[in-house]
């Protein structure tokens, strides 16, 4: 099913605005540490114009196995990757910002078809992978707050749509939210959650905090003062920030090169973890579906409180850190809310961990699953 069809003006547009960017001013000497660096944003700006290939990238995505559900007037776009043996276990997973089911496409083929990376077929997992609302492929809702949340659209889809009874569900990021209010709302029904972040408990009483989970908290504060100037923004004055992205494709690019960067395990070289094409495309993405501003919208809705929390999560539950994600909670304080029944710190990765490393992410959720399962039975 194709869901791109890029008209040639649209095309031409796109490559005019880049070829016709005009520079910020730049400052002596500051490189990555003042925001985007200069130089490398304007390499990428001119490969976008002049050489990149787009209806290479679009061709493929459209040969991705798409297809579109409707909730109420609303389509939601998901791929579906079918298990390699028929008594797979379906698996829902979630990306999040700044991204889009491209990041999880590798990690849902290693799940969907073990054999082809020398795995035996038990391994095998049903694997849907839906675009989150307001991202590139799904619409955002109509209304505001949303009459429907995110995790019930997507328990809606596995079980009304697809008919699985029982399925598990992995998120990063803004998936990890909505991976873990499914299983907090559907118990019965979500084996257990595998997560690369974890909500955060109630207000704790500081003399109950162990010395890790103390140095936790100093670290994402840490974080929040020198990395979140973006979250604040998007959570407080979006649609401000969104003018700009929305007009500028090189501004665009900015804003999301600099955290495939700094969010990533690249020792500073992004293009050690992503290529050209591959940032370029989910650029693209943004850009064709004009979806930079409504992928806003999850963070200024739950700075408004018009989001569910996460308080309590009984189904068990999977923890896998890597090094050069934003944080990394200790098992302790994910226990806090959730059952946690298998921790695991990475060797390496980072934040787009599906993409940097699908196959250490793959054998983490096959052990889970597995030891879940096994003790189902």
């Amino acid at each position: 099913m194709d869901v791109l069809a890029v008209a040639e003006d649209e095309l031409e547009d796109l490559r005019s605005r880049l070829r016709r960017t005009r520079w910020a001013t730049s400052w002596p000497g500051t490189g990555w540490e003042a925001g985007t660096d200069g130089n490398e944003l304007r390499r990428l700006v001119a490969y976008w114009a002049d050489g990149f290939d787009w209806r290479k990238q679009e061709a493929a995505l459209n040969a991705l196995p798409s297809h579109f559900a409707d909730f109420d007037g609303v389509p939601v776009h998901y791929l579906r990757y079918d298990g390699e043996q028929p008594s797979a276990l379906p698996l829902v997973l979630t990306h999040g910002w700044p991204s889009s089911v491209l990041e999880l496409t590798e990690l849902a083929h290693r799940l969907a078809s073990p054999t082809q990376y020398g795995r035996p077929v038990e391994e095998a997992f049903t694997v849907i992978v839906p675009s989150l609302p307001g991202f590139p492929f799904s619409p955002q809702r109509p209304s505001l707050p949303p009459a429907t949340a995110t995790h019930e659209l997507w328990h809606r889809l596995m079980r009304d749509e697809l008919g699985f009874a029982r399925y598990g569900a992995h998120g990063g990021d803004l998936g990890a939210g909505i991976s873990s209010l499914l299983g907090q709302a559907y118990p019965e029904e979500v084996v257990g959650i595998h997560l690369l972040a974890v909500a955060n408990p109630a207000p704790v009483d500081p003399d109950e905090l162990s010395p890790e989970e103390q140095a936790y908290l100093d670290a994402e504060a840490e974080w929040f003062a020198e990395e979140g100037g973006y979250e604040h923004e998007q959570m407080t004055r979006p649609l401000t920030l969104s003018a700009g992205l929305s007009d500028s494709p090189a501004g665009l690019l900015a804003w999301l090169l600099e955290k495939y960067r700094a969010w990533s395990d690249c020792d500073g070289e992004v293009n050690t973890r992503f290529s050209d094409d591959y940032i370029l495309t989910q650029a693209s993405l943004y850009w064709f579906t004009n979806s930079i501003s409504t992928s806003f919208r999850p963070y200024y809705e739950f700075h408004r409180g018009l989001r569910e929390r996460v308080t309590s999560v009984s189904v068990p539950t999977a923890i896998a850190v890597f090094p050069e994600d934003l944080v990394r909670p200790p098992r302790s304080w994910a226990a806090r809310t959730y059952n946690v029944t298998r921790y695991t710190a990475m060797p390496r990765g980072g934040h787009f961990a599906a993409w940097e490393e699908p196959e250490l992410l793959a054998e983490d959720l096959v052990a889970f699953f597995r030891s879940v399962l096994k003790k189902k039975t």
